[in-house]
């Protein structure tokens, strides 16, 4: 998945994960650690970063099928996981959201009651 906060990334991933995927969510792993503020401290996310690797790869490995909820909102981030896979002869699918913009600030103001800081860079 790779979109903005609130174009509907965890909606779908959450669809796929009823028909049978394994949703992997960056927010949903650190949230139940206890890490409710964002952008995460490096350590936090680093060791998030880490544990999902880990748990993609053994998914992998074990022939399962994955979605992953995060943003991906860089090329960078997209190669990285990408080359991750590679040894294991995964290419990744990547289904990029374009809701409209008014949509996307709807939803994410429709959240202030679960997120304390939201950052919109326009």
């Amino acid at each position: 998945m790779c979109g903005p906060a609130g174009s509907g990334k965890s909606t779908i991933a959450r669809r796929l994960e009823a028909q049978g995927m394994h949703r992997l969510s960056f927010d949903q792993t650190a949230w139940e650690q206890g890490h409710r503020s964002m952008p995460l401290p490096e350590h936090v996310r680093a060791a998030v970063d880490r544990q999902l690797r880990a748990r993609l790869l053994h998914l992998v490995q074990s022939g399962e099928d994955v979605v992953l909820d995060f943003s991906f909102w860089s090329r960078a981030m997209r190669d990285d996981w990408r080359e991750l896979l590679a040894p294991h002869g995964v290419e990744p699918e990547i289904f990029y959201l374009t809701t409209p913009r008014e949509v996307v600030l709807r939803r994410v103001r429709d959240r202030q009651g679960t997120v304390r800081q939201t950052v919109f860079l326009v």
